[in-house]
């Protein structure tokens, strides 16, 4: 009887999907007891406050008037500074880009240069909540109802001032504010989702764990 030859394709796939799943939930051999108490903590505060963002709609603008705005604005306006020699429409679209690199940025660094995994999920909700941080402004394009920064409002200030009114204008998108908005909103929300889920089988790894110690 003739012996089935090995599929090295089907190993080299299984052994590629292994290690990548081990590299993303890698904890280490031991779980102090204080560390495991204050991530499960950050965990469950997360997950209640995740339920207030993901139940609530753009025109709520639940995302723009909590206090992760406020983290998430000065990264935004230093956006606009790193882009300002890149030209007008970049200039503006720097500000969301900053917000949303820099969670992105501590997201790797706590994946890979740090080998954190939990903390990389919770810097990964960080970087979902900053892009459903920007779906009201792109949606609010059209209408220029929002107050900006300064207390202005898009329609009460000079155009070029409400970014996402200027940037859908130059690239005639103006009219699909809303597409855009939504598929930001639902990007956002989905990525928060995952990272809880991500950092729940980090924690469960670590629990069991923390009983063998």
């Amino acid at each position: 009887m003739s012996k089935k030859p090995l599929d090295y394709d089907h190993i080299l796939k299984k052994s590629l999907s292994k290690r990548f799943l081990d590299y993303m939930f890698y904890t280490k051999d031991k779980t102090e007891v204080v560390y495991f108490a204050g991530r499960l903590i950050l965990f469950v505060f997360l997950l209640i406050w995740s339920v207030k963002f993901l139940s609530c709609s753009i025109e709520s603008n639940y995302a723009g008037k909590c206090f992760m705005h406020l983290v998430n604005l000065p990264f935004h306006e230093a956006g606009h500074v790193f882009f300002i020699f890149t030209g007008r429409v970049m200039h503006s679209l720097g500000g969301t880009l900053g917000q949303i690199i820099m969670p992105l940025i501590c997201t790797l660094v706590l994946l890979i240069k740090t080998r954190d995994t939990f903390g990389a999920s919770i810097t990964l909700w960080w970087t979902g909540e900053s892009i459903l941080d920007i779906a009201p402004y792109i949606d609010d394009a059209r209408s220029l109802s929002l107050q900006l920064l300064g207390g202005n409002t898009g329609a009460s200030a000079p155009y070029g001032f409400h970014d996402w009114n200027f940037i859908l204008t130059e690239l005639n998108l103006l009219r699909h504010d809303h597409l855009i908005a939504g598929i930001a909103e639902t990007s956002g929300k989905l990525i928060m989702a995952v990272s809880l889920m991500w950092g729940a089988v980090i924690l469960v790894k670590q629990f069991r764990k923390l009983k063998k110690v």
